[in-house]
């Protein structure tokens, strides 16, 4: 873990240092996660799981390197998890996450955008809710999550825009060698830019 977040910080270092052809500027954004377990050990019986919807914001700082292309490191808080029904019963897994991604982008100049790069997400709580009783299980997952954005979006001149993006589970959530379940699911969200050079 110690090496990601070092990778992370020279990546964002290295891309500060290369910004000739614009300037950085700094957002907030909120939105809207949809998510779901998934992998071998994801179902329960002949229970697959159902999306789990949850919400995610924080703030992020968008560093150009070029006239189309920046990167873009967030911290955001964002609720997940999945859900199971079945014969009228429900369980929720209700976890939530400090999420930085570390996003590569292209921008065209008509506003829109298309982004990829990896994510760590830390772990603040995990409950498993029926409906009536919550219980804990945090002690059951891992305390970081690794996963792959991919995403499009829009910038207006203003500083408003929109995007959607997934983020694709790579590693096991649980903590336990022998069971693979991972966490991913898309998010969609507005943000604000501010700062930088006006045009």
């Amino acid at each position: 873990m110690k090496k990601v977040l070092v990778l992370v910080a020279a990546v964002v270092l290295v891309s500060a240092v290369q910004a000739q052809k614009g300037s950085i500027k700094f957002g907030v954004k909120a939105g809207a996660n949809f998510y779901k377990f998934s992998g071998d050990d994801a179902d329960f019986g002949d229970v697959s799981p159902k999306i789990q919807v949850g919400i995610a914001g924080g703030g992020l700082v968008n560093i150009p390197v070029s006239d189309m292309f920046s990167v873009q490191p967030e911290i955001l808080f964002s609720m997940e998890g999945a859900k199971y029904e079945e014969s009228g019963d429900k369980l929720m897994y209700k976890t939530n996450y400090i999420n930085i991604p570390v996003l590569f982008q292209y921008n065209n100049a008509s506003g829109f955008y298309a982004e990829t790069g990896p994510q760590i997400g830390f772990l603040m709580s995990a409950k498993a809710d029926d409906g009536s009783n919550s219980t804990d299980v945090k002690d059951s997952f891992k305390g970081t999550n690794f996963s792959w954005a991919l995403g499009l979006g829009y910038k207006t001149k203003s500083g408003f825009g929109f995007g959607a993006r997934y983020n694709l589970g790579l590693g096991n959530i649980i903590d336990e060698t022998d069971v693979d379940i991972k966490l991913g699911g898309f998010h969609v969200g507005v943000f604000y830019l501010f700062g930088g050079e006006k045009k």
